[in-house]
């Protein structure tokens, strides 16, 4: 694939990180019940398998709401947008953390992702744009490093909080943040005018492009693959490794911060070497993943592998991320939509895989041979996708002239 036109070098808007800044923040609400289920489930009187659908509802309503909501907020301003996303996204925590029933609670989780997907689709779409055609896969990895890091640092923070002031105080916490993050982004996203001349039918005919659909599979295929073993990481490292129970933080730390390195790799080679980068990275993961199996009795060998399979898994995301905004032309906000499901129902459907092969002859090797076998299933789609390139004149959401403070897409060639 030929190189994008335009520079790849200086500073991003600061925009970009505030973006940044609220997936980091919707990342941690995403994952953060992980670690709370035993209180939530003794203080609301339900069984822990039933307050595992906190999460299960939150995977759901990302898979849907993504796509259904950035067709609903498709004619408002992008600004509004954003503010209104992080509104609801505090409120859905307020209204959990006061909740006394199950069913106020759940429907609070649902709303949530639904206003998770909304931001996280117009998200991508104002920050490829505001960076430029020659820095967007950096933009979007600076995003994606946000949710990256809220399993880092958010997350454990959050079980800490959780610990000494009950389940209610990280959703307290969330809401207030959040709350503060619409009043920046308010502050800093340029005001735009509402978008009359976009339509619903011009976002799915944006849908009829094939380099879009395998630009998704990958995405889908390669979070597949990293979260299957992810999933089922802890019975694999203390049963088959021997890595004691309370070490596992550190190895899941290390994991987080090959995840984070990976996105920052992917961000800043995408944008000039879009599908060397991501073949590489997706032979290299699905390497580790399949050596995995057989070296995971061994523990360097096993935390340096849990490592590398973060570091190259997640050096594809961003790439595909963009990827697949560009190849809608001047529709991406549904396909930025479409993104975030992706990467969802592979969480998701990569899961189910694993947990399935957990119960087989396999055992504890089951979980990361699945990944492996999904990690070489998405060289795939993207060697379809080296080989078929883009489109000659293809058109993308970057920068042209200002209006109202805000770049014009224009065409770029590739």
């Amino acid at each position: 694939m030929p190189r994008p036109a335009g520079p790849v070098t200086g500073k991003l808007p600061s925009v970009v990180w505030v973006l940044a800044a609220g997936t980091f923040l919707m990342g941690t609400s995403e994952f953060v019940v992980a670690g709370l289920l035993p209180q939530i489930a003794g203080d609301l009187h339900v069984g822990v398998p039933r307050a595992g659908l906190l999460i299960t509802v939150f995977a759901v309503g990302m898979i849907v709401g993504g796509p259904a909501m950035a067709l609903a907020t498709l004619r408002l301003p992008r600004r509004l947008t954003l503010v209104l996303a992080l509104a609801v996204f505090a409120l859905g925590h307020l209204v959990a953390a006061a909740g006394t029933s199950f069913a106020v609670v759940l429907a609070a989780r649902f709303t949530t992702a639904l206003a998770t997907g909304a931001f996280w689709a117009v998200g991508f779409v104002i920050a490829t744009a505001a960076a430029g055609p020659g820095r967007a896969t950096r933009a979007v990895g600076v995003m994606m490093g946000g949710l990256t890091l809220a399993n880092v640092v958010g997350v454990p923070l959050g079980s800490v909080v959780g610990q000494a002031t009950g389940w209610r105080g990280p959703f307290w916490a969330l809401a207030a943040l959040a709350a503060l993050a619409a009043v920046v982004v308010g502050c800093l996203v340029p005001a735009t005018e509402q978008r009359a001349g976009v339509s619903v039918r011009a976002e799915v005919r944006a849908l009829r492009q094939g380099p879009l659909w395998l630009a998704l599979a990958a995405a889908v295929l390669i979070m597949g693959g990293v979260l299957a073993t992810y999933t089922y990481l802890t019975p694999l490292l203390t049963g088959r490794t021997g890595i004691p129970q309370a070490a596992v933080p550190l190895v899941l730390i290390a994991f987080g911060a090959g995840a984070l390195g990976g996105n920052t790799i992917g961000g800043r080679l995408g944008d000039r070497r879009p599908m060397a980068t991501t073949i590489t990275a997706a032979a290299a993961t699905a390497a580790a993943l399949l050596l995995l199996a057989p070296l995971s009795t061994r523990p360097v060998a096993a935390v340096a592998l849990v490592f590398l399979m973060a570091l190259t898994g997640f050096a594809v995301n961003p790439v595909v991320t963009s990827l697949a905004v560009r190849f809608a032309g001047d529709a991406p906000t549904l396909a930025s939509a479409l993104t975030t499901s992706a990467y969802n129902t592979g969480i998701a459907a990569g899961s189910a895989l694993a947990g399935h092969a957990l119960d087989t002859g396999l055992g504890l090797t089951g979980p990361p041979l699945v990944g492996g076998v999904l990690a070489a299933l998405t060289l795939l789609p993207l060697a379809a996708l080296a080989l078929r390139g883009t489109p000659r004149r293809a058109r993308a959401a970057v920068p042209g002239p200002a209006r109202d403070g805000v770049p014009v897409p224009v065409p770029v060639r590739h």
